[in-house]
Order: structure tokens, then C-alpha cells, then sequence
């Protein structure tokens, strides 16, 4: 953080060299916080001119937390608990990040808002059942190797013998297979035997 800030000082002296006018438009992380614009005497008179220099109590009050990672929060818990969850803060992120990007969640081309929110509640169902997924699997996969083997695992239906695999047989479908108990592809699948797979995934 001391080298982001001394960077960011050297800027704001840059800016005062320059004389650029827009000095009192500060941001957050803006190097302009570090300048400090005086426009009067030292007896307090109104001043034609302006002076602007580098505000060193700015400086002073921010190296004092150089080295330490605050967290502000509305959880009424122990210190501990809260730390615990901002370590797991990046989960969260991520599963914004995967609706958005792999679920393609938006934008969303719907007026009404019944539809609107059947929509999220498809995506954040899905989110569900790829985290299971993810966690039956020991975290070893990441959602882009997930997602286009399950969008490829079909089948073509043999009238009267059962359902031929149609996709390709890798570590990751195997791997599906071992967590969930029941193997598709090998060979064809009987009907009944089938029937017994899909009856297994609604309990």
C-alpha cells in the first residue's frame, strides 16, 4: 500500500507543477486527496490567488494503517467469525461471476415481473446444483471444464434397447459417474436401467 500511495503523492505533485484547475475534485483513491488548497492569508483575509501544495497530515493520517486490512461490516459477531467469513468472501464473488459469465444470467429480455424472476431463480438454482456438483467432484474441476461436458453428455434412443451414448468418454465424465454412483458410458443403456438413473435424481 506505501508504494501504491507514494506513486500517487508523486502524481499530485505533478498536478500542482501543472497548475491543473480541477484540484477540489477528489475521489476516494484519487492522488488530488493529498492536495490542500488555501485560499486566504495567514490573517485570514480573502486571497486573489489561490495556493495549492502537498497536505502531509492527509499523509500522516493514512500511513498509520500502512500494514493492517480493515473490514467494516453490520455483522453483530465475534471478531473471529467475521474474519472467517471475509476469507470467504471470493466464494461470493465467484458466484456472481458465474452467473453472470457462464449462466449467461444477463442481460435479461424480459418485461414482466413474474417472468424476471423465474429467470433468476432458474439461474440461482443452477448455481446450487453446480456447486454440489463441485463439491461432490472434491473441488478438482473448475465450472468451465464442468459445464461443457454436462452440455454434451447425450444420448440416441435404440426403439425397444435403450440409449447410446453420444458423447465422449473422458476423466471428468468418469469422474461424474464414480461421485453419483451409476455409469452411462460404456454401452448402451436399457430402458429400465435408465428409468432407475432419472428416478435417483428426484429424491
Amino acid at each position: 500500500m506505501r508504494h501504491v500511495r507514494e506513486g500517487q503523492i508523486d502524481r499530485a505533485k505533478k498536478i500542482i507543477e501543472s497548475g491543473e484547475k480541477t484540484i477540489n475534485k477528489k475521489k476516494q483513491n484519487d492522488p488530488k486527496r493529498f492536495i490542500k488548497t488555501d485560499h486566504a492569508t495567514s490573517d485570514g483575509e480573502v486571497a486573489n490567488l489561490s495556493v495549492s501544495y502537498i497536505d502531509e497530515s492527509v499523509i500522516a493520517d493514512e500511513e498509520k494503517y500502512d500494514g493492517f486490512y480493515a473490514v467494516c461490516t453490520n455483522l453483530d459477531d465475534s471478531v473471529s467469525s467475521i474474519v472467517k467469513a471475509n476469507k470467504r468472501r471470493w466464494e461470493i464473488e465467484e458466484c456472481f461471476r458465474i452467473m453472470k459469465t457462464d449462466f449467461e444470467a444477463r442481460p435479461v429480455y424480459l418485461n414482466r415481473q413474474d417472468r424476471i424472476l423465474a429467470h433468476f431463480i432458474t439461474c440461482f438454482i443452477a448455481l446450487i446444483v453446480y456447486r454440489y456438483l463441485e463439491k461432490k467432484l472434491e473441488n478438482k474441476y473448475t465450472i468451465a471444464q464442468i459445464l461443457p461436458v454436462l452440455q454434451e453428455m447425450d444420448f440416441m434412443k435404440y426403439e425397444g434397447n435403450g440409449y447410446q451414448p453420444v458423447y465422449t468418454r473422458t476423466v471428468l465424465t468418469d469422474a461424474l459417474h464414480e461421485a453419483f454412483g451409476f455409469c452411462t458410458s460404456k454401452q448402451i443403456v436399457p430402458v429400465a436401467k435408465m428409468r432407475n438413473i432419472i428416478s435417483q435424481t428426484k429424491k
